[in-house]
């Protein structure tokens, strides 16, 4: 029996570019192993990269009230995000100024921050509010020279971001074009729906490249084929950030959008409304997300509704007024996406250095991945879901710790997913690996990942490939 990989080859090797789809492809290149491997470059990481990005620290909803903290770790470094009065945030280091004990660990709410070594206290806005034996000091120590170091902190899209570069550039600034094109979709009105993480046996780089393309949806998660994936996805490029989508043709120059896969199967003998219900269906399944359960039950009275034979663009219509219909009930109001824009936002993006967004109308899958201390075959990987409710009918949900990547409560296509991650990073030591190759069409986003880390690294950028003679 052939592998489903082998079979997903086959059938996309020759495959044709369609009509009009601008690729933007980049030069061939190949990616030095250092990045994934050495733990000098690792090392390096803290000072070079997370000491000078901004980084996804938490979602505001998960410190709703003042005094409500989160402690965000990223390599040797902590930090404390609170709120200290209901329209601010602030950041801090997480090191008492005594002898440098952490402070705080994980999440809650606090009316002072004690150090539980010697019990000095500190205010939630960072200021001195104790000293153990302050006269011991003899003056020398005051509330102004011993307050928590401050750390930039901003907001955008419902994420709290922290920035320990006192020089940096604003976070709107330094997220542009990400903010401008997916400012529509008012990300900041979602909620969390849930969210796991694991310790996985990869570095983070690793681990995040199995998301920030699509190159790879018809090998790994073969069952997907029949619902929409296709050979090509265009990629685009706007300085740190990266994006794709499907490449189905919508005109001349229009990077496209799509809802299935005709090549599967031609379709005068597909009904549209079936087709919809079950590939819904299957991607809630599959991936726990990229749908919601107001757009299966659209799809279900569609079903009900429409006569066969109905036109495909008769059903995506009905469809969309459904679940409108749907939503409205629950008090959801959908965000107005101008239709000339929408194709342009495609459906992935990367978000420099380790979040990617998996954005749809009304909900949002979401990863990242952070270096689990300076181990380089060793990361931290989360996943959520954050999707738009009525007043009152978001989840409570926690972070949940889900180590088995096996484990049932993982969906399907995220296993398939975790199942190369390792073998990719123990692959990638053997002394017959001369560096990664990434597709200079359809995997863009990792070349300009590597191009843009080797900018702020000053090491390992991608370097041309040579055709043989």
């Amino acid at each position: 029996m052939m592998e489903a990989g082998h079979a997903g080859q086959i059938a996309f090797e020759d495959a044709e570019v369609p009509t009009g789809i601008d690729m933007r492809p980049v030069a061939p290149a190949l990616i030095p192993i250092e990045a994934y491997t050495s733990p000098e470059y690792a090392a390096r990481e803290s000072e070079h990269l997370w000491g000078k990005v901004w980084q996804q620290a938490c979602r505001e909803e998960e410190i709703p009230n003042v005094g409500d903290y989160v402690t965000y770790d990223i390599v040797d470094e902590s930090i404390i995000v609170v709120r200290t009065a209901p329209d601010e945030v602030q950041a801090f280091y997480n090191v008492c100024q005594h002898r440098g004990r952490q402070i705080t660990k994980g999440c809650g709410n606090a009316k002072q921050f004690i150090c539980r070594f010697h019990g000095w206290r500190w205010k939630i806005t960072g200021e001195t509010a104790f000293i153990n034996d302050r006269k011991g000091y003899d003056g020398y120590l005051t509330n102004e020279n011993t307050s928590l170091e401050p750390v930039k902190v901003e907001s955008w899209g419902g994420w709290i971001w922290v920035n320990m570069d006192p020089d940096s550039e604003p976070l709107r600034d330094y997220l542009e074009p990400v903010a401008t094109l997916l400012d529509p979709y008012q990300l900041e009105k979602m909620r969390y729906r849930w969210r796991q993480w694991l310790v996985f046996p990869c570095n983070w780089k690793t681990a995040l490249e199995a998301f920030n393309e699509s190159h790879h949806a018809a090998i790994s998660h073969p069952q997907l084929c029949e619902w929409g994936t296709t050979p090509f996805y265009w990629c685009r490029t706007a300085g740190k950030h990266a994006w794709h989508g499907p490449a189905i043709s919508n005109g001349p120059g229009k990077p496209g959008t799509q809802t299935c896969d005709s090549s599967i199967q031609p379709p005068d003998v597909r009904d549209p409304r079936v087709t919809l219900s079950e590939s819904l269906n299957a991607i809630m399944e599959g991936v726990n997300s990229c749908t919601t359960d107001t757009m299966l039950a659209a799809a279900a009275r569609v079903v009900e509704e429409l006569p066969p034979g109905t036109p495909a663009d008769v059903v995506a219509e009905r469809f969309n007024q459904v679940a409108q219909e749907i939503d409205a009930e629950r008090g959801i109001t959908w965000p107005e996406l101008d239709p000339d824009l929408l194709p342009e936002t495609g459906h992935d993006w990367h978000v420099f250095p380790n979040a990617v967004i998996l954005q749809g109308i009304t909900y949002a899958l979401c990863y990242r991945a952070r270096p689990n201390g300076a181990d380089p075959n060793s990361c931290i990987f989360e996943t959520y879901v954050i999707e738009r409710y009525g007043e009152g009918e978001a989840p409570s949900t926690e972070w949940v710790n889900v180590p088995d990547p096996t484990d049932p409560r993982w969906p399907e296509v995220l296993q398939q997913d975790f199942g190369n991650m390792p073998y990719v990073q123990r692959g990638m030591k053997s002394r017959g690996f001369k560096g990664a190759r990434p597709n200079p069409r359809q995997e863009v986003p990792v070349y300009n990942f590597h191009k843009t880390l080797a900018e702020y690294m000053g090491t390992g950028a991608p370097q041309p490939l040579r055709k043989e003679a």
